[in-house]
């Protein structure tokens, strides 16, 4: 299982920023503004040699005892004392400040592992800027720049340098773990408690109600499924609740973990951005998936058609999955559920021939070559599987790197109708031949 890095800080001295440079994206929102982020972001960290989570929190105000920024600090002990390592972000510009040493005493008493960043350090001496933040008593502080990059590999690297590297050839239970997920109360419990026939888990008219990821042994059509119901990832301007832990990270853990994500969507109410944000970490996951629309029963036809315009519209990135319209409660359509996540298990894990892949993809160009890029027209010439749960199709060629997003879509789209791939996400990487005269072009 990824470690978790959690980033946490006064507000204002660059965790987003942090954010954003460890996942390569632009999911965090950064202005030179305090207590801008409220929310928690997170995302797969792509700096650093072993795979792991990261996750953004608020700016920390440990002393703040009511309001917004109480819940906020309420939130970030949840997500500490739920992380594998903390990255605690100070700023070098302005030195050590008490607010600070507040945040220091607090995760002493957490009792995890902690490293300090001391963010704003371009342009610095690190001996200087590191001078002030030993009296933190949190061992050797880090100079950063999260902005430039410099130093935050290291810095990684040696946040992750205790826990071991993924073992590859770890044996996998036979069964198929099957991770529900979506908001609060849209129905994974009771969905949960309606397969198994009894009140394994707690069911209840409340946002909330459960806090932790629950595994429960299943079989259906002689085939063994562990289910894993998770707390409900809130939408966003709900997180503060007071009855809310902060379960987000176990709830991602467990996304990493399955095989299979059932995402279950309720249908009388709005699809949310966070919907969309839970299903696209499913897909950057490279999970299977199949969507499960709860509550139909309760809605009339023109709603039931608009409800569905409305999943096609903002949910369009997941084509490549079943959506179900069912009633959790009544029993409706769960059984369809279940052969989905059969066949979306099954092309996760399924074999491609390179005869075959070389086939297609030959078809697919001769139907329609790639776009000129400059004088020169990309040209893919053979392909091979490259991994498995996801689907990963390598494709080489002359200058296949200058394929445009389009290209790539409809040969996604071409190999996933030769080989029958509904249910996954499907990862295409392009190998460009190397030009054996561009050394004696330099010379």
């Amino acid at each position: 299982m990824k470690p978790t890095l959690v980033l946490v800080g006064r507000p204002n001295v660059g965790k987003s920023t942090l954010f954003n440079r460890l996942t390569k994206s632009r999911d965090a929102i950064v202005a030179d503004m305090p207590g801008l982020t409220r929310d928690r972001h997170y995302g797969h960290g792509k700096i650093g040699g072993k795979p792991h989570l990261v996750v953004d929190t608020g700016g920390f105000e440990p002393l703040v005892k009511d309001g917004i920024m109480h819940e906020m600090a309420r939130q970030t002990e949840q997500a500490i004392a739920e992380a594998d390592a903390v990255i605690f972000v100070v700023d070098a510009r302005v030195g050590l400040t008490p607010h600070d040493m507040e945040i220091a005493n607090l995760l002493r008493r957490m009792a995890r592992p902690v490293f300090v960043a001391v963010n704003k350090s371009e342009g610095i001496n690190s001996g200087i800027a590191e001078a002030d933040f030993h009296q933190l008593g949190l061992g050797e502080p880090n100079a950063i720049s999260s902005a430039h990059g410099e130093g935050v590999r290291g810095l990684v690297e040696l946040a992750l340098a205790s826990f071991p590297e993924p073992d590859e050839n770890e044996e996998k239970s036979s069964a198929i773990k099957v991770a529900i997920v979506g908001r609060p109360n849209v129905g994974k419990s009771t969905m949960i408690n309606t397969l198994l026939g009894e009140e394994r888990v707690i069911a209840f008219d409340q946002p909330g109600t459960t806090r932790d990821s629950i595994e429960i042994d299943f079989e259906r059509g002689g085939k063994k499924y562990i289910l894993v119901d998770t707390a409900g990832m809130r939408k966003r301007g709900k997180v503060f609740e007071s009855i809310e832990k902060f379960s987000v990270v176990k709830t991602l853990k467990a996304i990493e973990d399955s095989n299979v994500v059932i995402l279950m969507v309720d249908a009388q109410a709005d699809v949310s951005e966070q919907d969309a944000h839970i299903a696209d970490f499913i897909v950057q996951s490279g999970r299977a998936l199949v969507v499960a629309v709860n509550k139909w029963d309760g809605l009339d036809a023109y709603t039931r058609e608009q409800t569905r315009l409305t999943l096609q519209r903002k949910l369009k990135f997941l084509d490549f999955a079943r959506f179900h319209f069912v009633s959790a409660k009544e029993n409706i359509g769960l059984e369809s559920i279940f052969r989905s996540v059969d066949a979306a298990y099954a092309a996760a894990i399924t074999k491609m021939s390179t005869p075959r892949l070389a086939r297609v993809l030959a078809d697919a160009v001769a139907k329609q070559a790639p776009s000129k890029h400059g004088l020169f027209r990309p040209k893919p010439r053979y392909a091979h599987q490259g991994g498995s749960n996801p689907p990963i199709i390598v494709v080489h060629g002359n200058a296949v790197d200058k394929i445009s997003d389009s290209y790539r879509r409809y040969l996604e789209h071409t190999f996933r109708e030769a080989f029958k791939l509904q249910g996954t996400p499907l990862r295409i990487q392009f190998v460009s031949a190397k030009n054996p005269f561009a050394d004696k072009d330099k010379k």
